[in-house]
């Protein structure tokens, strides 16, 4: 019996170098990831780790001074090595992307209806008319109220969360497979924060969207995502389902990420927080690039960057204290 692919994308072995006047910049190194069907995936690390460059890989939406080697695989095809025509068809009706800043996505001189009915009429061929009443559909699925007046109004007419809700609707209006969302919470309060999580599962859920989610918050990270893959300056360093990983943090880097999260406590404690900083993506060292950081490194760790080990079924971890203790 053939065991049908459920993966809809799969990177392999993904690097990526920025050229710039300062140097070459190692973004990211051999990455391996996949996303399954009405899966959502989290990248989770701290700024500069390389996130956010893997999610504009997959969209097809790196710099010209980015070089990227090795395969991203959508639906079996490199889309690396799509041309100019492949690449514009793959880009909004296949995947979709929401950045941080919802305001600086949306072009200040046109309205939110200009702005939507272009892409809908792009991407759907639809006549004016015809898209301006989708766009006012796709206002009321993510929950802004009076579609009419949003379409009429300029971005800066609106509140971050409103633009945030406009930036989810203009992603989702090519019908996408996948969704990639680069920290969509971050510059909004806590309260909004919540809403917009809640709004991208319920519409996850109702459209079988794939997603991709970066993001440097653990707790957002446990609300939203299915898996969680951990990245530090450009590395993979752990991988698995949600609860396997926050419960049993197995790198170092992880444990500590997880301990930096403010908890409610009677007793008054400092926050928590890791020493040190990222290594420079320009002069990276020959092993474990938290080496430096962490609290008991092996003599091997500075020496070799060790390779992604299982430790269960959907489980692994880059860390040579598990090299000795296999569990394929």
């Amino acid at each position: 019996m053939e065991i049908q692919d459920t993966k809809i994308l799969e990177v392999r072995n993904l690097s990526i170098d920025y050229y710039t006047l300062e140097g070459v910049i190692h973004a990211v190194r051999n990455i391996k990831l996949s996303i399954e069907k009405g899966e959502s995936v989290c990248l989770v690390g701290e700024s500069g780790s390389g996130k956010s460059t893997v999610g504009l890989a997959i969209a097809l939406a790196l710099p010209q001074n980015a070089l990227p080697k090795g395969e991203i695989l959508y639906k079996g095809r490199n889309i690396l090595e799509f041309k100019e025509n492949e690449k514009k068809n793959y880009l909004g009706k296949e995947v979709s992307i929401i950045f941080q800043d919802p305001a600086a996505s949306l072009n200040p001189l046109f309205t939110i209806g200009d702005q939507m009915r272009d892409i809908i009429t792009h991407h759907l061929h639809l006549d004016k008319e015809k898209a301006y009443e989708y766009a006012k559909d796709m206002l009321k699925k993510v929950g802004l109220p009076d579609p009419n007046r949003v379409l009429r109004s300029y971005p800066h007419e609106l509140s971050g969360g409103m633009l945030q809700r406009v930036n989810i609707a203009i992603a989702l209006s090519t019908a996408p497979k996948i969704l990639i969302a680069d920290e969509p919470t971050t510059m909004l309060d806590v309260t909004l924060q919540a809403q917009i999580l809640d709004l991208l599962q319920s519409l996850k859920n109702e459209l079988n969207l794939s997603m991709l989610f970066i993001t440097h918050n653990l707790g957002v990270a446990a609300e939203i995502c299915d898996r969680i893959a951990v990245m530090y300056a450009g590395v993979l360093l752990e991988a698995g389902k949600i609860d396997e990983v926050l419960l049993n943090p197995l790198h170092p880097y992880t444990q500590k990420l997880i301990k930096c999260v403010p908890t409610v406590s009677i007793k008054k404690h400092k926050l928590s927080y890791i020493p040190g900083s990222l290594p420079d993506p320009r002069f990276l060292p020959p092993g474990c690039p938290f080496a430096e950081r962490c609290r008991n490194p092996l003599p091997q760790c500075k020496e070799r960057m060790p390779s992604m080990i299982k430790k269960g079924e959907t489980h692994e971890v880059a860390c040579f204290r598990y090299e000795g203790n296999r569990n394929e």
